[in-house]
């Protein structure tokens, strides 16, 4: 069996869609032949009790090490201050972002597009094929 890379990704997500956050970790905890280790900020109560500058670097801490960020685009103006955070951090970094359409939808907002790598449908091929190509 050949060699496989175990890619570092962090998943932009809001807490409140953790729906979406959960299907697409299991989406790829499920993909044949592909390994990951997630690097997101867990929805966890420990980050309630943070101040905005301890919770912007936590998000700093988890984003560095990264090969991909992977940005779900359906929730982007519901929390755009925070990803747009995280968005803008990945970009400085040079990290590649690869949109993820929402579930069931053609578009993303244009704000993730125009920052992306790449955009894909929610389908695992998609997701998997982008994070191989463009991950550092």
């Amino acid at each position: 069996m050949p060699y496989l890379s175990n890619y570092k990704i962090f998943i932009s997500h809001a807490w409140k869609y953790h729906d979406d956050y959960t299907r697409l970790v299991n989406l790829l905890g499920n993909a044949q032949l592909f390994s990951y280790s997630n690097y997101s900020v867990p929805c966890d109560d420990k980050f309630d009790k943070m101040s905005t500058s301890e919770l912007r670097e936590e998000l700093r801490q988890q984003i560095r090490p990264v090969n991909c960020f992977l940005a779900l685009g359906g929730v982007y103006m519901s929390y755009r201050d925070w990803i747009q955070f995280e968005l803008d951090f990945a970009n400085s970094l040079d990290k590649p972002i690869i949109g993820i359409k929402p579930w069931g939808n053609t578009n993303i907002s244009s704000t993730v597009s125009s920052v992306a790598k790449d955009v894909v449908s929610w389908n695992t091929n998609s997701i998997i094929e982008a994070i191989r190509k463009y991950s550092i």
